[in-house]
């Protein structure tokens, strides 16, 4: 279900940490990510499985249950081939898939050199022998799993001996090559002939740190100055951008707790350079949580600010945000309301700028969570492209005539994007497109200042 205002959050992680410090025993990183992979395969968000998980297991656990969600397709059709019949046991249903994504990375790099490649520094790199044995002593520490530890140690060895054999046989299914379903896949290839296969590889690897520097409260170079003092290599990347060489834990880095910064992905960050803003204005941003865009807004210029999310928990994030970033104030208004029904919650008095960060499939920021593209089901882009449609016809009557509305997505299928910016015009004969750039693709060909896919169209509501 996707509820309106919903969007993906970075708290800690940006995205899968550097796990070359292996502090947990294994067995125990396996068991807590199979438990996450289930949550996921029952529906359940990965953020919010991970919230569950034992603070001491955190870490490793993140790491190895990305990875399994990256290779969940592949895992899956080796599973079909080694085991007939899965035991009636979800958990154990789980470890084996994520004790085949980690054999089947053991194997592939064995002989490899972590120190020597920056994309092994992000994969959960074991032995094979460790990844067997870890994963048996898993199940035979859980008493409704110790009678499949047989079956367990039989089927990964078997892997072993048989990979090549197995991986041909697995990958006749699309869903096992590129690790997406297959309406996924189609959906893809359609809308990008041409590019549909690079945008599935770029969606397995993992998107880079990126900070958006509060330049109301520190310059750029100030902040850049403190990352080389801590030894925290970095890169300036255009407007207030930093780009981090590795990801960690944001309390690691200088700067947190003043409010010099926040964690932004550089596609997101071209919201609040977008909107056309001026001291004095009166501005919405109408489906705000967790605050990203919206302390954006108030970095770049002193605004009335009226901040809605329909949802209480999330909107107090943006609340805490804001103060950490010490832009909160008397100008600024959170509303727990819903941004589709603008007679709940507005006054009445126009807006000059309205920012429609809207909710949609998140197929954007797949390759920060993985887990969306098994969460999300073909029949969800048409119901999100249906509410967004109602949200943003509702927001235009609050746009003042000479004002601007932003509409923004973080999906990458047309639906949610250009076809919505192309069809609004005809709705609403005073709206006028102005230049925008439209969809942005999650491309890989440079991994350090690569971005998530997103979609802007910026309309002037004529007078």
């Amino acid at each position: 279900m996707i509820k309106s205002g919903s969007k993906r959050t970075h708290a800690g992680f940006a995205f899968v940490p550097d796990i070359s410090i292996k502090q947990a025993p294994l067995s125990d990183t396996i068991l807590a990510s199979a438990r996450n992979v289930r949550a996921v395969l029952a529906g359940r968000s990965l953020s919010d499985s991970l919230a569950e998980t034992p603070a001491a297991l955190r870490a490793s656990a993140q790491a190895v249950s990305f990875h399994a969600m990256r290779k969940l397709g592949l895992a899956r059709g080796i599973k079909r081939i080694l085991v007939q019949r899965t035991p009636p046991n979800p958990l154990f249903d789980a470890v084996l898939l994520v004790s085949l994504a980690l054999l089947d990375t053991a194997l592939e790099h064995a002989g490899d050199a972590p120190a020597d490649s920056t994309a092994l520094r992000h994969l959960p790199v074991y032995a094979a022998h460790t990844v067997v044995d870890q994963a048996v002593t898993a199940v035979d520490g859980q008493k409704k799993m110790r009678a499949y530890k047989a079956l367990l140690n039989g089927s990964l060895r078997r892997f072993i001996r048989e990979r090549g054999a197995i991986l041909a046989q697995a990958r006749e299914n699309n869903e096992a090559v590129f690790n997406h379903p297959d309406w996924w896949v189609a959906q893809l290839r359609r809308a990008y002939p041409d590019q549909w296969q690079a945008l599935l590889q770029a969606a397995d690897l993992p998107g880079p740190m990126v900070l958006r520097v509060n330049t109301r409260r520190v310059s750029v170079d100030a902040v850049q100055g403190a990352l080389d003092a801590a030894g925290i290599p970095a890169v300036r990347a255009g407007g207030a951008a930093l780009v981090l060489a590795a990801a960690r834990p944001v309390q690691t880095v200088p700067g947190f707790d003043e409010g010099w910064w926040s964690v932004q992905d550089l596609a997101a960050q071209q919201a609040g350079a977008l909107l056309p803003l001026q001291d004095g204005m009166r501005v919405l941003d109408a489906c705000a949580a967790p605050g990203g865009k919206t302390a954006h807004i108030l970095e770049r210029a002193r605004v009335d600010l009226l901040a809605l999310d329909s949802d209480p928990s999330r909107l107090a994030r943006i609340g805490q945000n804001l103060e950490r970033l010490r832009l909160a104030g008397p100008h600024v208004s959170l509303r727990c309301a819903d941004a589709a029904d603008p007679a709940s919650w507005w006054d009445g008095r126009p807006f000059d700028a309205v920012l429609a960060d809207v909710p949609c499939t998140a197929s954007g920021v797949v390759r920060r969570h993985p887990d969306i593209r098994w969460l999300r089901r073909e029949t969800d882009v048409g119901k999100t492209a249906a509410l967004q449609r109602k949200i943003v016809d509702a927001l235009w009557q609050t746009v003042r005539p000479g004002g601007h509305l932003l509409y923004a997505t973080c999906s990458i299928f047309p639906q949610e994007g250009e076809r919505q910016a192309a069809q609004f015009p005809q709705r609403h004969k005073d709206a006028v497109r102005l230049a925008a750039p439209g969809q942005l693709l999650p491309m890989a060909d440079d991994p350090l200042l690569s971005h998530d896919g997103f979609f802007y169209a910026l309309f002037a509501k004529t007078a």
